[in-house]
């Protein structure tokens, strides 16, 4: 299968001290997926569905990638992704954490959603051609 690293959190001072949290990250490395993608991917989830609370430091990206048996490379570049989707920030040498950015995501979703409605809207779509145009791209990317 692949990887499987346990890793605990900590919070920042003041910040969900009642609570300790273990995440446990797999990286299948026969997956379609890149291993930084699947990383990305479980992280996310996870700050999303708050079982990793707002303000908890995660690992260093050295640390995360020997624990993870993956390059440096590999676990900064879902770091990177993370950051630009706003679901962790970096604070230089203080470390990294999840970000209170809340529904970033969707926002973000909403935003691409409202681009893509006004440019079928511009290319002369109906409502049932864009929404079924999205129907197809959606079960192309999550399968049926």
């Amino acid at each position: 299968m692949g990887r499987v690293g346990c890793l605990p959190f900590s919070p920042r001072a003041g910040e969900g001290q009642n609570r300790r949290v273990t995440l446990k990250i797999v990286i299948d490395q026969e997956a379609a997926s890149a291993p930084y993608e699947q990383l990305r991917a479980q992280i996310a989830e996870r700050a999303r569905t708050g079982v990793l609370p707002v303000g908890y430091k995660l690992p260093t990206v050295r640390g995360l990638a020997e624990e993870l048996g993956l390059a440096a490379n590999t676990v900064a570049k879902a770091y990177r992704a993370l950051e630009a989707d706003g679901v962790i920030e970096t604070r230089g040498r203080n470390g990294t954490f999840v970000a209170a950015a809340g529904d970033a995501a969707e926002r973000r979703a909403a935003a691409a959603a409202r681009t893509y409605a006004e440019e079928m809207r511009r290319l002369g779509l109906s409502r049932e051609a864009a929404q079924a145009a999205v129907s197809d791209a959606v079960r192309a990317v999550y399968g049926d």
